[in-house]
């Protein structure tokens, strides 16, 4: 059954939000919010310096404070792994070994008895530093003889890619014009209202962490590979997530916090202030030079590229983060012949990591940039020079990715003409602009979800995506309810625990509504499929002749609610139906990179104080590729002076 063709009642309608009333009664519980018994404060000691080799640390002062239990250093990780991730190449530290090789970096951790001792006791280590020379940006990293950042990388790169189509030489003897353009993009914060900040305890039964974190399950991997334990013996658990935006993908302090809770035998909990999660990761920066050939009339021949983003320290999601600017450096648009070169740098700075569309602004900022700079140049009204090069729907816009399945040119009428689009200045001496964001977003088919038919009919449902503030609970619980034929108010949605909960690859790259959302489709038709059974049974008739609605099974002018159901089947005061259900890579289409495109457009209208140079954005349109929308009003958004539409196919 087609979306056009389903008849929802519940999903496509704008519920009450699941987890808004303890939201906004400040009822919610969040990492920092939890109160374990024994619980100690964990602080970091960071280096000041960007390179110096560490000569020697004296903890001695800080382990004689009182209220002190534990202070760890590199010199405690002799029987686990001090690194996050796999690979032969080691290059991410949980604490700084022989080096700190960038400011920030963790030096020693200190437990104690509450956080103001823990932040006396990080004076009194004392650590002897001969500062080396750092790299800082990309030019410095590359240049002949720079210092190395690891000694696998030589001139610091830490992974390189390319996407060829064509002929470009071929393609820029044939335009009429060259442009040649080059572009700085900075490092930036995420900064989500809550920092990063993790709990952690170790006992005879395993490890478990508390923590605000996208990818319970890639921190229940990297905790269980440090400490050399079974998965089964790493829970993880996660309830609400003050934000993340990619800077809570994987591992980030929970395997620090879990080795000082093991030196202090006791549980820890870390709560960084926004300053410390602003050295914890960022955003890439990126340089990027382009080259584009054009004919007079605007049509563009040629697209040449060289990327080089800034990964900071580690390799973290560098080279997935490398690998995106390929695609989306060429905006929607048609380009007979390209050459993108992306190369990811190591640099003695903070690491940096995935942030939403990753590799997407930055590029996407520099391809509409270099648009404007050639329509001005060839006297071409900048919404006419993109009309004549989108790609149409069922055109690709990489080379054996699947093919565009929207129509951008209806979308990007529909922006230009609510902003009232007559050229690039307004009447008034206002500035317009317009731009496109065109993401593949890598949204890999690995999810799990079980849905609980209890014995009263209500019912509990099961899945690991993180609640970031996204409404990931509720549009989940929308979709239980939809499948099984209950009302919304009859679903939990039990917060995550990987002891029981089942498997998500993660909560990133716009894949939680899409494949875990499909995965709790999976199981509610899996679990309204054994109802069906149960009910047949019962009535003693065919399933096309049940009907289930508000959580009662009718057929014949009779009618039996699911628990009785239950209860008969069972033939006592208890038991369940458990349905099942799996988002995996055999479901995939074909081609199946990517999974579905993500285009958001926007345009702008502002005024420039010419004075001050104060910008005031007058109107902002923007408009989706959004699909089906289950929650309508956490898709839209209008105010006096913007609008939000969407547009596209449906899922």
């Amino acid at each position: 059954m087609t979306a056009k063709e389903a008849n929802y009642s519940i999903v496509g309608t704008s519920v009450r939000r699941v987890d808004g009333a303890a939201k906004v009664t400040g009822k919610a519980k969040y990492t920092g919010d939890l109160v374990i018994p024994g619980l100690l404060e964990g602080k970091f000691l960071r280096s000041p310096y960007a390179h110096a080799r560490i000569v020697s640390i004296d903890t001695s002062e800080a382990e004689a404070m009182p209220g002190v239990v534990a202070v760890l250093t590199r010199k405690d990780f002799t029987d686990i792994s001090p690194f996050i991730g796999r690979g032969k190449n080691k290059d991410h530290p949980i604490i700084a070994l022989d080096r700190a090789i960038f400011a920030g970096q963790p030096v020693a951790a200190v437990a104690a008895i509450d956080r103001a001792t823990a932040e006396e006791a990080l004076g009194k280590i004392h650590v002897e530093y001969e500062e080396l020379t750092p790299v800082i940006d990309v030019d410095e990293a590359m240049a002949d003889g720079a210092p190395l950042v690891h000694g696998f990388a030589p001139r610091n790169i830490c992974f390189q890619t390319e996407l060829v189509k064509g002929n470009v030489e071929q393609g820029f003897a044939e335009a009429d014009e060259i442009f040649e353009d080059s572009f700085e993009f900075p490092m930036i914060f995420h900064y989500a209202m809550e920092p990063h900040t993790a709990i952690a305890q170790l006992d005879s039964d395993g490890i478990q962490v508390w923590t605000s974190t996208g990818h319970p399950f890639g921190v229940r991997q990297e905790v269980a590979e440090i400490f050399n334990y079974p998965l089964a013996k790493v829970r993880v658990h996660v309830n609400f997530v003050g934000g993340a935006f990619g800077g809570k993908s994987g591992g980030k302090i929970e395997p620090l916090v879990a080795a000082l809770a093991r030196k202090a035998q006791r549980p820890v909990r870390v709560v960084q202030s926004f300053s410390e999660a602003t050295v914890t990761c960022r955003r890439h920066a990126i340089k990027c030079k382009l080259k584009t050939g054009v004919k007079k009339d605007g049509t563009l021949v040629a697209k040449q590229a060289e990327i080089y983003l800034n990964t900071g320290a580690h390799t973290e999601t560098g080279p997935t983060v490398t690998g995106r600017t390929l695609t989306r450096i060429l905006g929607p648009y048609r380009y007979p012949n390209l050459k993108i070169n992306s190369y990811c740098i190591f640099t003695n700075t903070v690491s940096a990591a995935s942030f939403r569309s990753i590799g997407g602004p930055q590029t996407a900022w520099a391809t509409e940039s270099q648009l404007d700079i050639i329509a001005q140049k060839l006297g071409i009204d900048p919404v006419e020079l993109r009309l004549k090069n989108l790609v149409k729907k069922g055109e690709e816009i990489r080379p054996q990715y699947r093919p565009l399945d929207a129509d951008l040119f209806k979308a990007f009428k529909l922006v230009t003409d609510k902003l009232g689009w007559d050229g690039p200045v307004s009447k008034e001496g206002r500035g317009r602009g317009v731009g496109f964001g065109t993401t593949d977003p890598g949204a890999p088919l690995a999810s799990t979800s079980t849905v609980h038919v209890l014995a009263d009919g209500s019912v509990v449902l099961l899945c690991g995506t993180s609640e970031l503030g996204q409404g990931a609970k509720t549009v989940m619980s929308q979709i239980a309810a939809e499948e099984l034929r209950v009302a919304l108010e009859r679903v939990t949605i039990q917060p995550i625990d990987t002891g029981y909960t089942p498997f998500d690859r993660s909560t990133g790259s716009s894949r939680s509504t899409t494949v875990m959302g499909k995965a709790v489709q999976l199981a509610g038709v899996d679990g309204r499929q054994q109802i069906l059974e149960l009910a047949t049974e019962h009535f003693e008739c065919p399933e096309d002749a049940v009907t289930l609605q508000d959580g009662m099974a009718m057929a014949g002018g009779k009618k039996i609610s699911y628990g009785e159901l239950i209860h008969k089947h069972f033939a006592m005061q208890g038991g369940e139906l458990v349905g099942r259900g799996y988002a995996h890579s055999g479901m995939a289409p074909t081609p199946a990179n990517p999974l579905f495109w993500e285009i958001g457009i926007g345009a702008v209208e502002l005024a420039v104080d010419r004075e001050t140079g104060q910008v005031h954005v007058e109107k902002y349109v923007t408009a989706a590729d959004a699909g089906k929308a289950l929650h309508p009003l956490q898709c839209e958004g209008q105010d006096e002076g913007s609008a939000m539409m969407g547009f596209g196919h449906t899922f």
